[in-house]
């Protein structure tokens, strides 16, 4: 082919209608070459040496190529492991900004850059070609037809979010054809997004969709890495969830993002920027470790040799060198701009936040995101942990940012299981968190349950994680669980167990939804999903973690029950405040928010710390709703009352007298079948008896 010089930006293989130009950073290399081939897994056709260098960009234009193409590259330079240069031209690479990779990655000690088994380990050199065995990359033709799709752009107040996994969600669903199932196409498919909009979802947050592959480990067991946190590739959607993978997974990929933005729903994407799928010293050579390995990675100071790992993974990027992190924001602005995500979670989030030097202040790059133009729109959210020291960091990210908020997630589960002296901290947790960031309550993500862990329904049917299908001897997985059997460990046909769970899965469904700040829901939690005990089921790509569509009347009734919650949700400004309670009364007497003891009054703080204690109430007024309209003016809703009763034993409960000779309304209680929606029940003498393990929902008026 003819080579032209080419331009050093953009980085990757970009075709400009004249052809495809190449450009790859390598601070360290002595020179690329550019591998041409005509079959996934067929013979290398062509190598060309990429003619210039610009800084420390490689760069050449093929004039003759076209989008189809598939390539990969050979890196020359040092190799020194001691140094931290890991340069082996005989290892076919992959292009960090490849839009699209097809075909497999089998795993073969070829993909190593050193002789696997040798005595020196890391420091001898394999010189096989690694080719045969490694997937290509593909220059995408970026062209779709959009139309008119726009953002949805959900406010904060009104997003309910959605974890789902593409493959789990839509393997077993009977509606969805069976060529959709597993795929991009198959979650946007009308059975999907009609399930969706009936819940009242808002956004759906993706479990990992960038180009990842198995762990070895995992592939010698006969299993394979179903969730997707083993990054390979930052700016290519996983070829895996499409019906085909020559370029088709960006298709798919707009045209799922096209269609659940005509429902009104937002994509959020969860993103694996901490580490790669290359491992440590010992992992193979597939991207970025042959490429520049001490540009991306961090490495020890005193001992480059080995690396730096917050992730737990092996390794960890670093966004303390500039080329890191800018393929990092280059991934994320193509992301929004040409796939039209809207929103990013962090997965491991504080890795990005890391400097080279431990003393270095913290975060930095999230002040990068959240200021650039293209992002800043955008929701993100941050899993605020990491393995390394200092590495739990609720609370210290920047205004802009929401996090999982794992203090909410143990208090709910410690409350309703009936555990002593959480009333404070769930009336804590209930008005937003403010002890956590003091930003606002959107900064908190809400949930009781999510991918890792137990699901919902596991929570309330387990003692202790089951993680024997794992091949680990039990051990991965949490062990702080905060779950409860309630009298039968699993799946059991004792019926007061069973309805005591169920009533406790309605209850904790019930504080995520009617808690300040933003609700997220697992996936099939809102019909009781299972996976058998086991808590940990990245490894489970079968029908224990696939969503099972098959319900029962238990599970329809949980699934009514939780639409129906929903909506309450919607319907009541309220429950979406976007500021934290003040608790104070104002100069008329008003409150926003009112603690209320069982006997009426309001709670003391002798109450709060009565370690006894398993019942209140929370009284919000309808004047303390600050949601206002696109012209600013207030969204009138209810006065309600919430309680909680997290206790063994029934309480009587005397609600607080109001003015105005109104009376009091259930509309809900979590203790009656399917917790009764639909209707309203109007409370007589002002007392009602509040059951254990239960929520009632009480609304203030004149009548139904």
């Amino acid at each position: 082919m003819r080579v032209w010089p080419g331009q050093p930006y953009p980085l990757g293989a970009t075709w400009n209608g004249e052809g495809v130009n190449f450009a790859l950073f390598s601070e360290h290399a002595t020179r690329v070459d550019l591998c041409l081939f005509d079959e996934p897994g067929g013979e290398e056709t062509e190598r060309i040496t990429l003619p210039e260098r610009t800084g420390h960009v490689w760069h050449g234009c093929l004039p003759d190529a076209r989008p189809g193409l598939l390539y990969g590259y050979r890196v020359h330079g040092p190799r020194d492991p001691e140094a931290g240069l890991r340069f082996n031209p005989h290892k076919l690479l992959l292009d960090p900004y490849a839009r699209a990779i097809t075909g497999d990655l089998q795993w073969d000690d070829r993909l190593f850059g050193y002789q696997v088994g040798h005595p020196e380990e890391d420091l001898s050199r394999d010189e096989r070609d690694s080719a045969p065995v490694m997937p290509r990359c593909l220059v995408v033709e970026s062209a779709f037809s959009w139309g008119d799709d726009r953002s949805p752009r959900t406010p904060w107040a009104r997003t309910v979010i959605y974890e789902a996994h593409v493959r789990s969600l839509t393997m077993r669903h009977p509606e969805v054809p069976e060529e959709l199932r597993g795929t991009y196409l198959g979650l946007a498919s009308e059975p999907i997004v009609e399930h969706l909009t009936a819940l009242g979802v808002t956004a759906v947050e993706l479990m990992p969709v960038h180009h990842f592959v198995s762990e070895r480990a995992l592939v010698d067991r006969g299993l394979s890495n179903a969730w997707g946190y083993n990054t390979l590739g930052f700016f290519a959607p996983h070829p895996g969830y499409a019906t085909a993978d020559r370029g088709d997974q960006v298709r798919e990929f707009k045209t799922m993002v096209k269609k659940l933005h005509a429902a009104g729903i937002e994509v959020i994407l969860d993103v694996v920027y901490n580490h790669t799928a290359e491992g440590d010293r010992l992992g193979p050579s597939l991207c970025f470790k042959g490429i520049d390995n001490p540009s991306y990675y961090h490495l020890q100071a005193d001992a480059p040799r080995h690396y730096t790992d917050f992730s737990g993974c092996g390794n960890s990027l670093s966004m303390a060198h500039p080329r890191a992190r800018q393929l990092v924001m280059d991934s994320l602005r193509y992301w929004v701009e040409e796939m039209h995500v809207d929103g990013f979670r962090f997965d491991l989030a504080p890795v990005l936040g890391r400097g080279r030097d431990p003393g270095e202040p913290f975060g930095a790059f999230f002040e990068v995101v959240q200021q650039d133009p293209v992002l800043a729109p955008v929701k993100l959210i941050a899993e605020p942990w990491d393995v390394g020291e200092g590495g739990y960091q609720l609370g210290n990210f920047p205004h802009g940012w929401a996090e999982w908020n794992g203090r909410y997630r143990d208090a709910v589960r410690s409350f309703w299981r009936a555990d002593k002296g959480y009333v404070s901290e769930l009336a804590t947790r209930l008005g937003g968190s403010a002890d956590v960031s003091g930003r606002s309550p959107y900064a908190s993500i809400n949930f009781v349950a999510c991918h890792d862990g137990f699901t919902l329904n596991d929570l309330v049917s387990f003692e202790s994680k089951h993680n024997e299908a794992n091949g680990e001897g039990n051990r991965d997985g949490h062990d702080d669980t905060r779950s409860r059997n309630w009298g039968a460990e699993g799946e059991t046909n004792i019926e007061e167990v069973r309805a005591l769970r169920e009533r406790v899965k309605r209850s904790l469904l019930a504080t995520v939804a009617l808690s300040q700040g933003i609700p997220m829901l697992g996936a099939g939690d809102e019909m009781g999903r299972t996976q058998h005990g086991n808590n940990n089921a990245y490894c489970q790509d079968n029908e224990d973690f696939w969503v099972d569509w098959n319900l029962s009347a238990d599970q329809l009734a949980l699934l009514d029950f939780t639409r129906a919650l929903f909506r309450l949700r919607r319907e009541n400004p309220v429950l979406r405040r976007r500021s934290f309670f003040s608790g104070t009364a104002d100069a008329d007497g008003f409150r926003d928010v009112t603690w209320i003891h069982p006997s009426g009054r309001e709670m003391t703080d002798a109450d709060w710390h009565d370690d006894s204690a398993h019942v209140f109430g929370m009284l919000l007024d309808q004047q303390g709703a600050d949601e206002r309209d696109d012209h600013g003016r207030p969204i009138p809703g209810d006065t309600l009352l919430v309680l909680f009763n997290g206790g063994e034993r029934a309480r009587r409960f005397r609600c607080p007298d109001r003015n105005g000779g109104r009376a009091w309304f259930a509309l809900l209680d979590t203790a009656r079948p399917a917790g009764r929606l639909g209707s309203e029940r109007r409370l007589r003498h002002g007392v009602l008896n509040l059951n254990a393990h239960s929520v009632i929902l009480l609304r203030h008026g004149d009548g139904p």
